[in-house]
């Protein structure tokens, strides 16, 4: 029987119920080893709508915990580049050395995510003008989505929601159909490290998923009105 990848909604695997699903091939040999859920604009909406509960409590949560999670995160990378990079070689085709190279570059960027406190400091300046104080300060955004390629399907998804998520916003990821089981993985290591229900989703699909439905302001990931 083909092995399934379901979407990651909630902190849990929830199977897809659009009926709909897409060939995931092994490039060295052109078979198709794995077949991906094809989300439907209601699966679209599922996801937002348990991103922006959650960021109820993580966009208000204090930075010492969202870097708690994120170092927890980064150990348990570093302890599974080995399965990441072997999802890479079985869905894209690198080779094993290639692979461990493009985990090693996302790694870089969950590490700078694992440091971004000094990045959100305020800054004060006094007495700008006569009896003027300048204050400024860095707020995070919502619900942000990223939708990314084929080619890098760890490095680039590892490019968008550490920083994201250590900022305070909560992620809707949508990676390539092609080759789609990196993304779950990196979602369960996150929920192993600690990160709550919802604020990491990865949502599987093709155009349905990323362009707005005819008629609605609303219905794929690019037509999305993502707020607070």
């Amino acid at each position: 029987m083909t092995k399934t990848v379901n979407h990651w909604i909630g902190g849990k695997t929830v199977e897809g119920t659009s009926g709909q699903y897409g060939p995931v091939t092994d490039p060295a040999t052109g078979a198709v080893t794995t077949q991906v859920a094809l989300a439907s604009v209601e699966e679209v909406d599922a996801a937002v709508a348990a991103a922006k509960a959650a960021y109820a409590t993580w966009g208000t949560s204090s930075l010492a915990q969202r870097t708690a999670v994120l170092f927890r995160y980064r150990a348990l990378l570093d302890a599974h580049r080995d399965d990441i990079a072997a999802l890479i070689t079985a869905e894209h085709g690198k080779v094993h050395s290639d692979a461990l190279g493009e985990v090693a570059r996302g790694l870089e960027i969950v590490e700078l995510a694992c440091g971004i406190t000094t990045q959100l400091k305020g800054e004060l300046s006094t007495q700008v003008s006569n009896r003027v104080d300048v204050s400024s300060i860095r707020q995070s955004l919502g619900v942000v989505a990223g939708i990314t390629p084929f080619n890098f399907p760890a490095m680039v998804p590892m490019w968008m929601f550490p920083l994201a998520i250590a900022c305070g916003n909560t992620f809707v990821l949508k990676p390539s159909e092609k080759d789609p089981s990196a993304a779950n993985l990196l979602a369960e290591l996150a929920a192993e490290a600690g990160l709550p229900d919802g604020v990491l989703n990865v949502l599987h699909g093709d155009k349905i998923a990323v362009r707005p439905a005819r008629g609605r302001r609303r219905g794929g990931l690019g037509g999305v009105r993502l707020r607070r």
